[in-house]
């Protein structure tokens, strides 16, 4: 069940995140394409690199989120001094020991409902400079072994810089039910984060 459920889940992530790329307005509109998902109208990424790197970064979590490893993706916006200035985190739990059979239209029914919510949401509609950057980050519950799994190669420790306040959250949406909890919610840094020096990177 839990490799049903992960599926759907990895799915909805490559949906879900090239809607956030696209209304954020890092890149010009022509760079994606409408399509449906779940009987609504989502943005696909028509330019080929950023199609392929959603895609094979969400995707090489599925082996991860079955073995209920994953705890949150993160979709990270970085200013031109390589700042975090957004954060957008999928907190994830997958119940693995879940043994009834998962209705998949009832799975996908609610996840459908963060694809709206994020149409709609003010926090996502403020759109950002053209020359920021952005990458995603999984965070996860236990480190894989190397040696035991090709798929742990794809995925390197980060470097990103980090806030040293906490953040400001914004929630967006959540769903409880069995197998599978979302909280979709925004990181934004506190007003107390130090800023940075002239010259410091």
């Amino acid at each position: 069940m839990a490799g049903e459920t992960a599926r759907i889940l990895v799915e909805f992530l490559e949906v879900a995140i090239t809607s956030i790329v696209f209304l954020k307005g890092v890149y010009p509109s022509g760079a994606f394409e409408r399509r449906r998902y779940m009987n609504l109208v989502v943005q696909r990424a028509h330019h080929p690199q950023i199609r392929d790197y959603i895609h094979y970064a969400v995707f090489g979590l599925l082996p991860f989120i079955q073995k209920g490893m994953v705890e949150r993706a993160v979709v990270i916006f970085f200013n031109t001094d390589g700042i975090p200035v957004e954060r957008f985190v999928f907190k994830l739990a997958v119940n693995l020991s879940y043994g009834s059979k998962v209705e998949e239209a009832d799975l996908e029914f609610s996840l459908r409902s963060f694809l709206i919510k994020l149409s709609v949401s003010e926090s996502l509609t403020k759109v950002l400079p053209r020359d920021y950057r952005w990458e995603i980050t999984a965070y996860f519950r236990s480190l894989p072994e190397a040696s035991a799994n090709k798929d742990v190669e794809q995925w390197i420790p980060t470097d990103t810089r980090q806030w040293e306040q906490p953040p400001l959250l914004i929630p967006i949406k959540s769903m409880s039910s069995e197998p599978l909890c979302v909280h979709l919610y925004i990181e934004h840094p506190s007003l107390s984060e130090p800023k940075p020096q002239s010259g410091e990177v």
